[in-house]
């Protein structure tokens, strides 16, 4: 059992209180690790460490130096890349084989695109009669990242690499539930013998030490992905203080089939949108509407799909769905189930959890499930689920179907099926969704602006959104 420490000023330390949390695996319901339970005290040290680095020799890093660090740390983690993928398997649940293809190359990425990009940075130039204006970017300081528990490692880098970029330091806190993957990327930053104090790690609760960093007064902005209750937490205590805020939050989001798609990729597309990473990522396409006259078609070919659906050991090759993150988690997921049965839906498959041999009979698994026969407007079908449950609907029209979709208090992603480039287009645009994919989902390009509308958050980030979010521009005026 891994006892995991602190990260502040370039060492690992322990908290404090000596107050310790225990960490445990999906699969198995086996503690793996013992985690700091930080206080406020922590979150001081951490933070005076980020202060002090931010004045330090980190000040005078040019643009050439920050990328070489990136690339310095994307070099180590893809070194790293078989344990980093073991480890999120053994502490998030999923299947390692997602973790191999899709995590840890997403981190190591991460930090590639950032070096690049600020390579590549410019900023404005504006002439007028008798003068000449020209803008800096500068770090906004102490950046607060707090990330959560189902993209780990791939969540916590798409923020520390842009803040360092600009030149920010960093006080981060994973999620309690995932902690192995970040302790293993403060490994990385002592490895390489980066500057100390540019980047702290301190583990905890959210309502402990991630809630001391949001009102951390040394803390000059935060970025924060997570549940849209806790992000209305952390707006309200960051306001006040007038930090600079970014906040990815929740999505109901929808998948949109119409009869002209190639049913075949539609079919494909909606199961890996609904149930990749256990339907634990906010991105997945939980709601499901089916143009009426393939409804049934699409219906059997989807349960059949699922139904397929290898469940059990993470670590196995051939495992397609894994354990969901924790006991409470699956429960709040079958009390969803239980519900959609009593709002009078119909479970076509899954629903219960899986008959497996020890030590996996302990894991907190769960089949994927497939609900129809819903009224889209019922709880099941519009409140965010977070695992592998997937509502099912018909329309009848293109105008049904868009009020279908935006008929939920989330706009973070979407996806639709269609042969129609003109449907395509006209549809796409009058979502209110942050992001839309058509034919196709979670094809990433990390230029384009991340975020939600509506309750699905505040902000964008990626490409020269994060460049511009993770510093402060400020115009000079030279008058001739």
């Amino acid at each position: 059992m891994l006892e995991i420490s602190n990260f502040i000023g370039g060492q690992f330390v322990p908290p404090q209180s000596g107050e310790t949390l225990a960490d445990n695996c999906p699969a198995d319901g086996s503690v793996i690790a013992t985690i700091p339970r930080s206080s406020s005290a922590d979150i001081d040290a951490a933070a005076s460490a980020a202060r002090t680095a931010l004045q330090g020799s980190f000040a005078e890093f040019s643009v050439e130096d920050r990328a070489r660090l990136l690339e310095a740390i994307a070099d180590a983690l893809e070194q790293r890349a078989g344990e980093l993928a073991a480890l999120e398997s053994q502490d998030q649940g999923k299947p390692v084989s997602l973790a191999a293809t899709v995590d840890i190359p997403r981190a190591v990425a991460n930090f590639r695109f950032f070096a690049g990009a600020i390579r590549h940075d410019h900023t404005d130039f504006h002439p007028m009669s008798g003068a000449l204006n020209y803008t800096l970017r500068r770090p906004v300081g102490v950046m607060g990242l707090i990330t959560p528990w189902n993209l780990p490692l791939y969540l916590m880098t798409w923020k520390v690499a842009p803040a360092l970029a600009m030149g920010n330091t960093i006080v981060a806190k994973p999620s309690e539930l995932t902690p192995l993957t970040a302790n293993a990327l403060a490994q990385v930053f002592q490895d390489i013998n980066a500057p100390a104090g540019i980047f702290n790690l301190v583990h905890g609760l959210g309502a402990e030490a991630g809630d001391a960093i949001v009102h951390h007064p040394a803390i000059n902005g935060i970025s924060f992905t997570g549940g849209t209750a806790t992000g209305a937490l952390v707006a309200a205590g960051a306001a006040p203080k007038f930090k600079k805020l970014s906040l990815e939050l929740g999505g109901k989001n929808p998948t949109v089939i119409f009869a002209d798609c190639d049913l075949e990729a539609a079919v494909e597309g909606a199961a890996r949108a609904g149930f990749a990473n256990q339907g634990e990522i906010c991105l997945c396409g939980s709601r499901i509407l089916v143009e009426r006259p393939i409804y049934e078609q699409f219906l059997a070919a989807l349960t059949r799909r699922v139904a397929a659906m290898k469940v059990g050991d993470p670590s196995a090759v051939e495992t397609q769905v894994g354990a969901l993150v924790s006991a409470a988690h699956r429960d709040k997921v079958e009390s969803y189930i239980q519900l959609g049965q009593d709002e009078g839906g119909t479970i076509e498959c899954g629903g219960k959890r899986p008959q497996l041999n020890a030590p996996f009979n302990a894991g907190y698994f769960l089949e994927p499930t497939v609900i129809s026969g819903l009224t889209p407007q019922c709880r099941t079908a519009t409140e965010e689920i977070f695992g592998p449950v997937v509502t099912v609907h018909p329309f009848d029209s293109e105008e049904q179907a868009l009020e279908l979709a935006n008929g939920v208090r989330y706009g973070l992603a979407a996806s639709l099926w269609t042969r129609d480039l003109a449907r395509a287009h006209r549809f796409s645009a009058a979502l209110e969704s942050g992001m839309v994919w058509v034919n196709t989902w979670l094809l990433r390009d990390l230029r384009v602006p991340f975020g939600g509308m509506k309750d699905s958050g505040v902000g964008r980030e990626g490409g020269r959104y994060s460049l511009e979010f993770f510093s402060e521009a400020r115009n000079i005026c030279i008058k001739l």
